[in-house]
């Protein structure tokens, strides 16, 4: 029989290794994947066999791969609720430098709406129905019944949790667990609905380039900016997916973040708007991605305030 996704196991009552393995032994008995995070609330990374996924990836990946690697690798991919592995030597001397237990939400049949700021969760709780919750360092978890894609920044300070992502666990919560509405559905925009590359449709102009006449209060070299920014444009590029916005989000994220000591002006809408082109080129909704960008940039700037 399936375990009662309502009832979420209490923080380490099993009386096994370090009080993380403990809690993530709890979690698997709940039919709930578990993992370790390591300090900053990371995954811990690849090994050397997987590292760049060249052992395939995890079999329960996205593309399906062939990884046999007894070690946490691959984060999200390699929760787990079977105690054999939990407990295992690769995954025991990793919990005793985790720092933290994640687990995989889409695992277990679970959508986590993370509502990173007071004002996040003043928001859900004017839309959305109410829920079982989890407070958190900033705001609160929302969790609900039901999967769905997942996806960062689908409004300011919003992410979503559910089949490709790990969320820390922080205890049980309170409060009944719903059904997953129609209204955290809407969230998401279908990346995978768009035309594909080369066919994309865009009212964008070409994006201007950025130079030392739009960051005349830049600290930073023109040669240091540009390299970054071009790693940034790959990475979103290499997305011909689902998925671009997020890394657009996170790449404008990163790049204001590097400028927030300096005194400005940086330029930082020029370089906004190479990353929405970026995004748009390979079938990101231009609309969708003009709003990972700009939460990309303020999310920075909240976190440097």
């Amino acid at each position: 029989m399936a375990p009662d996704r309502t009832t979420l196991p209490p923080r380490g009552t099993h009386p096994a290794g370090t009080p993380h393995l403990a809690t993530a032994l709890d979690l698997a008995a709940a039919g709930v994947p578990a993992l370790p995070l390591r300090a900053g609330k990371l995954p811990f990374g690849n090994c050397r066999t997987c590292a760049k996924s060249a052992c395939g990836g995890r079999p329960n990946m996205k593309r399906v791969g062939t990884c046999a690697c007894p070690a946490p690798c691959h984060a999200w991919a390699a929760a787990t609720t079977d105690p054999r592995v939990l407990t295992s030597p690769p995954w025991s001397a990793v919990w005793r430098q985790a720092a933290a237990v994640a687990y995989h939400p889409g695992g277990a049949g679970l959508t986590v709406v993370d509502l990173d700021t007071p004002d996040a969760v003043a928001w859900a709780r004017s839309v959305l129905p109410a829920t079982r919750t989890v407070p958190t360092t900033r705001g609160e978890h929302w969790i609900y019944r039901g999967t769905m894609q997942s996806a960062n920044a689908v409004r300011p300070d919003v992410d979503i949790k559910s089949r490709m992502q790990y969320a820390r666990w922080l205890g049980p919560g309170t409060g009944r667990m719903t059904d997953l509405p129609s209204a955290v559905r809407a969230l998401i925009v279908k990346e995978e609905t768009t035309p594909p590359p080369g066919e994309v449709v865009s009212s964008l102009p070409g994006p201007a380039a950025w130079d030392r006449t739009v960051a005349t209060g830049c600290r930073h070299t023109e040669p240091y900016v540009r390299t970054g920014l071009e790693h940034g444009l790959a990475l979103v590029r290499a997305r011909t997916e689902s998925g671009a916005a997020s890394q657009a989000f996170g790449v404008a994220r990163f790049l204001a973040a590097q400028h927030a000591r300096c005194p400005g002006p940086c330029g930082l809408e020029v370089l906004a708007g190479q990353i929405v082109a970026a995004a748009v080129s390979v079938g990101v909704p231009e609309t969708y991605a003009h709003r990972a960008v700009t939460n990309g940039l303020q999310t920075a700037e909240r976190g440097t305030a």
